[in-house]
C-alpha cells in the first residue's frame, strides 16, 4: 500500500480529471461527428471501433476527406518541410549578431537541430499533428529524449488530451489518459513500481491494455535552488486510473506536451477548425450525393410496373431472359419513371463541394495553371494567401513551433550535444526565427517593398542626390536578413574589408601607374620641342 501523501495526491488528481473531463464533453460528439465524414481513421472518440475496422461505410463523398489531406499536407509544406530550412536561431543582443565566432556557433548549433531532428520520427509525427488541428482544432505533440536517437515525437490522440490554460491563455497543464500493455507498463516503470494487479496481469496475460493517466502541471512549489527531479518547474506524476495507485513521480524542465490551437474563441479552451466551418455542408452534401446514387440506382434499374395476371410464368429479371404472357393481352412488364432531375443534382452538389474546398482554402492553395499571370498577379495571389492564412500560422508558430523548438534545444543542451560556446557569449539569451517557405513569402512583401523604394530613389537620384540616405550595406544586410540565407555563405564584416582595402590597393597602383606612364609620355612628346627650341635660339 502506498503511503498517504501519495494516496491523497492520487485523489486529487482523479477529482481534477473527473472535472477536465466533463468541461470536455461537450467537444466530443462535435469531434465525433467530423472524424466520421473527415478523418476516419481518427473516427473513435465517443465510438468504440475494432482495429482494423472498416471506417469509411458513413461517406458517399470524399470531398472534405481530400481537402483535409491537401490542407494538411500544405501547412507542412509552408511550415516544416523537411526539404527547406524552416527555423534559425539569432542572439537577442544584436551586436552578437555581427560577431563572426558567434555567428559560427549559432550556425553550427541550428544544424544540430535540424541533423538531430531529421534523424528522429518528427516528420511522420508532425504530419499527423496537422490533420488533427484541422480536423479537430486541438492537437498534440509529445516530446521526450530517447537514448538511441535524442529525440522522440509522439503525436497523440485528441480523444486522451484533458487540457487547461494558465493566465495567459497557454496550455500549461494536461492530464492524458491513455492505455498501454501491461507488459509494456513494466517495462516502462519498473515491475517494484506498479500495482500488484498489473503485476499478476504482466505475469497472465501480458498483453492487456492498463488504464493509465499521466498528469503534467506547473509545479505550484517550485524551488529553483533544488536540482532534483521533483522539483522541476513541471510535475509529472503516472497512475493508475483505477486503483489510483501512482507507478512514477518525477518533473520536466520543459513541458513534454505541445498543446497547440487553429483557431479559439476567448471563452474556450479547445481549438476550432475549418473541419468543423465545414461540418454542416459536408453533412448536406454526403447525404445529397447517398439519395443521388439511389436515384442513379432508380434509373438504371429501375421499379417495374407487373400486371397482377396474364403472365404466364415468374418473372425473369436477369439481363437477355424472356418472359411469357398470354396472347392478345395489352398487359406489358414496364419501368415506373421516377422522373429525377439530374442536372439540378449535380449542380447542387457542386456548390456544397466548392463551400466546402472553401472552408479549407483549397482555392488558395491549389494554383490553377495560367501562363498568362503577370509577375504583379502572382504577387498579387501570393499576399492574399498570407492574408488569410497568417493569423492561423501565426498562432501556430506560438503555440505549436516555438515551444517545439525551444524544448529540442534544451534536450540537445542537456546532452552536451552543442560545441563549446566561445567566452563571448556568456549568458546571452536566444530568439527564434523562422524562415520556412511560408514565413520568407510572408517577409518576401517586405522586400518587395525595400526594392521598389529603391527603384524609386534611383529614377529621382538622376536630378536630386537622394542615394547619400542610403546606406549600401545596411541594405545588403538587410536583404541578406529577408532571405534567410545561411551566415556559411556571407563574408563576415572582416573579410569584406579587407577585400575593399586591397581593391583600394590595387585601383591606387593602377592609378600611379597610369600617372607614370602620362607623365613618361608628356617627357617624351616635351623632349622633341625642346630640342627644337634650343635649335631655334642657336
Amino acid at each position: 500500500m502506498q503511503s498517504q501523501e501519495f494516496r491523497t495526491l492520487a485523489k486529487q488528481l482523479k477529482d481534477n480529471l473527473s472535472r477536465l473531463m466533463e468541461k470536455r464533453s461537450n467537444w466530443e460528439s462535435h469531434w465525433q461527428e467530423v472524424a466520421d465524414l473527415m478523418l476516419p481513421r481518427k473516427a473513435e472518440i465517443t465510438k468504440e471501433r475494432a482495429r482494423g475496422d472498416k471506417r469509411h461505410i458513413q461517406i458517399f463523398d470524399g470531398t472534405a476527406v481530400h481537402a483535409l489531406e491537401l490542407l494538411a499536407a500544405s501547412l507542412h509544406g509552408m511550415l516544416t518541410s523537411s526539404a527547406n530550412r524552416w527555423f534559425s536561431l539569432r542572439y537577442r543582443e544584436t551586436g552578437l549578431n555581427e560577431s563572426d565566432e558567434a555567428k559560427e556557433w549559432l550556425e553550427d548549433s541550428t544544424q544540430r537541430m535540424y541533423d538531430v531532428i531529421s534523424k528522429s520520427n518528427f516528420q511522420q509525427e508532425i504530419f499527423e499533428c496537422y490533420h488533427d488541428l484541422i480536423a479537430f482544432g486541438t492537437s498534440c505533440l509529445m516530446v521526450e529524449e530517447d537514448q538511441e536517437d535524442v529525440l522522440n515525437f509522439s503525436a497523440r490522440h485528441i480523444k486522451e488530451i484533458y487540457i487547461q490554460e494558465n493566465k495567459k491563455g497557454f496550455v500549461d497543464t494536461i492530464y492524458r489518459r491513455f492505455k498501454m500493455p501491461a507488459q509494456a507498463v513494466v517495462s516502462k516503470f519498473g515491475f517494484e513500481n506498479v500495482s500488484r494487479e498489473i503485476q499478476n496481469t504482466v505475469n497472465k496475460n501480458p498483453f492487456d491494455d492498463i488504464d493509465l493517466v499521466h498528469v503534467v502541471r506547473p509545479r505550484i512549489d517550485f524551488d529553483p535552488n533544488k536540482k532534483d527531479k521533483k522539483n522541476m518547474p513541471f510535475q509529472s506524476v503516472y497512475f493508475e486510473y483505477g486503483s489510483g495507485h501512482i507507478i512514477s513521480l518525477g518533473g520536466f524542465l520543459e513541458n513534454p506536451y505541445v498543446i497547440p490551437r487553429y483557431l479559439k474563441a476567448s471563452t474556450e479552451m479547445y481549438g476550432r477548425s475549418p473541419g468543423m466551418s465545414a461540418l454542416s455542408d459536408c453533412k448536406v452534401l454526403n447525404k445529397m450525393v447517398e439519395h443521388s446514387l439511389k436515384a442513379a440506382a432508380k434509373q438504371i434499374d429501375p421499379p417495374l410496373l407487373i400486371p397482377d395476371d396474364g403472365m404466364l410464368a415468374p418473372i425473369r429479371m436477369s439481363p437477355g431472359s424472356i418472359n411469357y404472357y398470354r396472347s392478345g393481352s395489352r398487359d406489358r412488364i414496364e419501368p415506373l419513371n421516377i422522373n429525377a432531375n439530374t442536372s439540378i443534382t449535380i449542380n447542387n452538389e457542386n456548390q456544397r463541394r466548392d463551400a466546402i474546398n472553401k472552408m479549407f482554402h483549397i482555392d488558395q492553395l491549389v494554383v490553377t495553371e495560367n501562363r498568362n499571370m503577370t509577375a504583379t498577379e502572382v504577387i498579387q495571389r501570393q499576399e492574399e494567401k498570407m492574408r488569410i492564412l497568417g493569423p492561423v500560422l501565426g498562432r501556430l508558430q506560438s503555440e505549436l513551433l516555438s515551444p517545439l523548438i525551444t524544448r529540442v534545444f534544451n534536450i540537445l543542451l542537456r546532452n552536451d550535444l552543442f560545441m563549446e560556446a566561445p567566452d563571448i557569449l556568456g549568458q546571452q539569451e536566444l530568439k527564434i526565427e523562422f524562415v520556412s517557405p511560408m514565413a520568407l513569402a510572408q517577409r518576401g512583401q517586405e522586400l518587395q517593398s525595400l526594392m521598389r523604394g529603391l527603384e524609386i530613389f534611383g529614377s529621382l537620384a538622376q536630378t536630386m542626390p537622394v542615394m547619400d540616405y542610403i546606406d549600401e550595406d545596411g541594405l545588403v544586410k538587410n536583404i541578406i536578413e529577408i532571405l534567410g540565407l545561411p551566415a556559411k555563405v556571407i563574408k563576415s564584416d572582416q573579410q569584406v574589408q579587407e577585400i575593399r582595402e586591397g581593391r583600394a590597393q590595387q585601383e591606387a597602383q593602377m592609378a600611379e601607374q597610369q600617372q607614370q606612364m602620362a607623365e613618361t609620355e608628356m617627357a617624351k612628346n616635351a623632349a622633341p620641342m625642346a630640342k627644337e627650341l634650343l635649335n631655334g635660339s642657336q
